[in-house]
């Protein structure tokens, strides 16, 4: 089942312009995750050179957001909403730049208002790259803050 911003974040909170998954961006990856049965999300992803850093490879800073992104997603599932606090990445293998990849993530602890995430990037049964992070749960945004900056 694939995640729901509007109902897991509120339509209008400040997510439909994420350069990772926002709806509303035209410069957006356009993630969608979905719900893997387990209490975590899923989703797939396919690279491409225009995201690479050294020649054919994806950048490290694409891959660090691709594991925020899940671990934010995981959240959303949980109708949690989220701010990345702490992120400890691990670069495990070289990221072909064009290659299909699998995201995973879990909650491994929560005492709200902080929740610890893990995060896996695999690129069919091996591990490229995992995360853990801290994310701290906010209630609303600032009005204004669901608006691209100008």
């Amino acid at each position: 089942m694939t995640i729901d911003l509007a109902t897991a974040t509120g339509q209008g909170q400040g997510h439909q312009h994420c350069i990772m998954c926002g709806e509303h961006n035209p410069l957006s990856l356009k993630l969608s995750f979905s719900d893997d049965g387990q209490g975590g999300v899923h989703t797939s992803f396919r690279g491409s050179p225009w995201l690479q850093g050294y020649q054919s490879l994806l950048h490290g800073g694409i891959i660090c957001s691709l594991l925020d992104s899940a671990m934010t997603h995981c959240l959303f599932a949980h109708r949690i909403k989220a701010v990345t606090g702490e992120l400890k990445i691990r670069f495990v293998q070289p990221v072909p730049a064009e290659a299909t990849l699998q995201l995973s993530a879990r909650i491994t602890h929560s005492l709200p208002p902080v929740y610890r995430v893990e995060a896996q990037l695999h690129q069919e049964d091996c591990l490229m790259a995992r995360a853990d992070a801290k994310f701290m749960q906010f209630d609303a945004l600032p009005n204004g803050a669901d608006q691209p900056a100008r």
